[in-house]
């Protein structure tokens, strides 16, 4: 089954393909849109008085659209097509500057920029795939203009030449490892806010939101499913006797026993002391019932050891479905915790729902009309 769900940042993590969230992606490409615009206005300016009358007029339009960028891009729905289509333009000009006849070399360190800007805002994969064919002309249109260079020596031919190879492939590998590593730190990081230290379930932040996403997907599918809440009973008496270290054993244990039983598509967390929660998917009144009856009889079952003795622990459930109980999760919840309550009165050590509510009325009904 789902250990874990990473709401917040690790949705934003999901639907981003960098490192960078989708928030921050948005803002290093409205500024590099408005670096990019006031460059291109400038440097068209340049080439006007230069003698590049048809390159000036290039940079004046695609400087016009990255304003138009500055002022769309926190906003579209189509941030993807954005970024691929500004890379792109912005990698072709790149290649034109550098072809053009009065190139100078200094317009060659642009091609060290482009795994930069790929990788930060198209992350590992598809930042390599833009970055790795514009360097590599990068270098080929460099081999020409050493090529055009007279009184070039050979030897200085390739020492200039593997330079740039050598700059190139380093800043590749760089960017490649650094997006790799700051992805792999933000995801543990993200982990440890979501996760239950001691139990490695999901915590109460995270369950709220999976709950809260599973209630979205049952509206548009219309699939019920079953919110239970779980205790562990008379704990309290278990660390007052035992010590503390016996009671995190002892959630510790019924832990791994939740995460034994459920289903793959199930998802179960701790929501604070002894409460544990659970969400069954897909799953009818009835078959909830069934499932979580047999969990009770499993974790009564289960003999713990505790210093030279085996102790065994019940545990009390209330259950609450969807959309019987309930369309919200506030709903669900009191309609579950009610239930538990009921439980703890009757006696702990049962699973109650409205699903066994009604079971038993309508038993106690036909009963009564026999005698």
């Amino acid at each position: 089954m789902h250990m874990l769900n990473h709401p917040d940042l690790g949705k934003a993590m999901t639907l981003s393909r960098s490192g960078l969230r989708d928030n921050h992606r948005r803002s290093l490409a409205r500024f590099l849109l408005w670096v990019t615009g006031l460059s291109l206005m400038v440097f068209a300016t340049l080439q006007l008085f230069s003698g590049y009358p048809w390159v000036s007029a290039v940079e004046f339009v695609f400087g016009g659209l990255a304003f138009v960028g500055v002022a769309r891009i926190n906003h579209t729905p189509h941030f993807e097509r954005w970024v691929y289509g500004y890379l792109f333009t912005l990698f072709s000009f790149f290649i034109v500057i550098m072809l053009l006849p009065d190139a100078s070399m200094a317009a060659f360190v642009w091609v060290l920029m482009m795994p930069v800007l790929a990788y930060l805002l198209l992350g590992r994969r598809e930042g390599l795939l833009l970055s790795v064919p514009f360097m590599l002309l990068g270098c080929a249109v460099y081999v020409a203009f050493l090529s055009g260079i007279e009184g070039l020596s050979t030897a200085d031919f390739v020492i200039d030449f593997l330079n740039m190879v050598l700059c190139s492939s380093l800043m590749q590998v760089f960017m490649y490892m650094y997006e790799a590593r700051r992805e792999e730190a933000e995801l543990r990081l993200i982990e440890v806010a979501q996760t239950d230290a001691l139990t490695g379930l999901a915590n109460r932040g995270s369950f709220q939101f999976t709950l809260t996403r599973t209630i979205a997907e049952s509206e548009r599918s219309k699939a019920a499913f079953a919110l239970v809440m779980m205790d562990i009973d008379h704990f309290k008496m278990i660390n007052d006797t035992h010590g503390h270290e016996a009671g995190d054993y002892v959630l510790q244990e019924i832990g791994k026993c939740l995460q034994e039983r459920l289903r793959v598509t199930d998802f179960v967390g701790r929501l604070g002391g002894e409460e544990f929660g659970l969400i069954l998917r897909d799953v009818q009144p009835e078959a909830a019932y069934e499932l979580i009856e047999e969990l009770r009889r499993r974790i009564a079952s289960r003999k713990l050891r505790l210093g030279d003795s085996d102790m065994a622990v019940t545990a009390s459930f209330g259950m609450a479905h969807w959309p019987e109980d309930g369309r919200q999760a506030d709903n669900l919840f009191s309609v579950a915790d009610q239930h538990l309550y009921r439980v703890k009165r009757a006696g702990r050590n049962q699973v109650a729902s409205s699903f066994n509510a009604q079971a038993s009325q309508a038993k106690d009904a036909a009963a009564g009309g026999e005698d």
